[in-house]
């Protein structure tokens, strides 16, 4: 059934304010083995049309360990070293952590980063989503999600695709939790199937001449509506009925999200893992939705976030990294792998990472704290120049001495891969003020792009 949205109602509100499914409810089926007739004709698309660029960003809550997985420091005293030996790659020269045997033999499809700096001893998910100084001041409706500003700018690939699909679980400590759209507005907000979308995504008993019919009624109330409303929020909810009327007209995010239509061989690939039990604070460790990513790249989303497990380790973090390093080295290999056997590495960028490093010295429990002064990530496709390593921190791996990244340039490589124009692109605040995408100073990682 469709519900029409009651402002007065504010008894039920997710993270934006609004309440989706006080806006437009319908149904409440499973995905699984979910298929949907069309109820409208949908628009044919060119072959060429159908290539898109895009991201895959995947956020590793709490911050992993550098010296524990790209930047083995074999020179360093036992208590910062930690046990865990160095092996070659397939790239000579590179090594990594004896734990990640399967991005070792494809380092030439990669880059991990041992140098990003300017992180601050924050647990939360804002810098790597927004590509911006959580302390600095902000502009009016704050900074964009990186999901949020490419779907302002470039829109579906695909009526019934959004743009920007979120993976991310809610956490249990709030500030992992992505930010919004900021000054983009509601209607560049993230579609989440794994969240409040999901039961808005199904059509119960309704035909397409009943859909047909409700939906003129809605638009007919929302006309009289906006004649009253002076704050701008209906040009939100335009957006989110007509995302919802496309994923109701078109069966391509579900089959995007139905893992039954994909080889068994490449599900178990990528390995499993239980969506409802988080780990720590932080996400569930779900390598399958790595999968999904790529699915939902795919079907037309221009940037796909995932939110995976748990890394803040400040006890026990080698038996912990045991643990979870095994998991994470196969899923990962296996989009990377995905991707180019799909011949999609030069169009879909993958980055991994956390919002800061570990403490090089190991503290009393085994574990290792908090270290914002150099953090790792780990990037692969989008056309970049792969096989290389990038930065070089000093022998305990506590400070970057050659080649610092900061997140602006991070940022700059992944909307450059976008085809998006950081340089000349701007984007306005709530006061009408125009924004770069990134620091104006920030370019493009020329190790990769130049």
């Amino acid at each position: 059934m469709l519900t029409i949205y009651d402002p007065a109602d504010s008894r039920r509100r997710f993270c934006d304010g609004i309440n989706r499914r006080g806006f437009l409810r319908i149904g409440g089926l499973a995905l699984g083995g979910l298929t949907l007739p069309r109820l409208l004709e949908a628009a044919t698309t060119s072959p060429a049309a159908s290539r898109h660029k895009a991201v895959i960003m995947v956020y590793l809550c709490g911050g992993p360990p550098h010296q524990d997985m790209y930047d083995i420091k074999l020179d360093a005293p036992r208590e910062i070293r930690g046990p865990f030996r160095a092996i070659p790659t397939n790239v000579p020269g590179i090594q990594v952590c004896e734990h990640l045997p399967r991005l070792a033999a494809m380092m030439d499809k990669l880059v991990p980063i041992r140098t990003v700096v300017g992180a601050h001893d924050r647990h939360e998910s804002y810098q790597c989503m927004t590509g911006r100084d959580p302390v600095e001041k902000r502009p009016a409706g704050d900074w964009p999600h990186l999901g949020s500003s490419v779907a302002k700018l470039q829109g579906p690939v695909h009526r019934g695709t959004p743009p920007f699909v979120s993976l991310c679980y809610t956490t249990q400590h709030q500030p992992y939790n992505e930010p919004g759209p900021g000054m983009v507005g509601l209607a560049n907000q993230s579609f989440r199937p794994n969240g409040p979308s999901r039961e808005n995504m199904v059509l119960q008993g309704i035909s397409s001449d009943r859909l047909a019919d409700r939906r003129r009624l809605l638009e007919g109330v929302d006309q009289f509506r906006r004649k009253w409303d002076a704050t701008g929020t209906m040009d939100g909810m335009d957006a989110f009925t007509e995302q919802a009327i496309g994923i109701l007209t078109s069966s391509r995010l579900f089959e995007a999200l139905d893992l039954s239509k994909e080889d068994p061989r490449t599900v178990e690939r990528y390995g499993s893992g239980d969506e409802k039990r988080p780990r720590g604070d932080g996400a569930p460790r779900v390598p399958q939705n790595l999968l999904l990513a790529r699915r939902l790249v795919e079907a037309g989303a221009r940037v796909v976030t995932v939110n995976y497990s748990f890394w803040d380790w400040h006890g026990n973090n080698f038996t912990a990294a045991e643990d979870e390093l095994p998991v994470f080295d196969r899923g990962l290999s296996a989009l990377v792998e995905d991707l180019h056997e799909r011949g999609l590495d030069r169009d879909v960028t993958v980055i991994a990472w956390g919002e800061f490093g570990r403490t090089p010295k190991v503290n009393k429990d085994a574990g290792r704290d908090h270290w914002p002064r150099v953090s790792c990530a780990l990037m692969a496709g989008g056309g970049m120049k792969t096989g290389q390593v990038i930065g070089q921190t000093d022998r305990l791996g506590g400070e970057p001495i050659e080649r610092a990244v900061t997140f602006p340039e991070v940022f700059a490589t992944l909307y450059r891969n976008l085809g998006i124009d950081v340089l000349s692109t701007t984007q306005h605040d709530l006061h009408g003020r125009p924004h770069y995408m990134v620091d104006p100073a920030a370019e493009p990682l020329r190790e990769l792009v130049g």
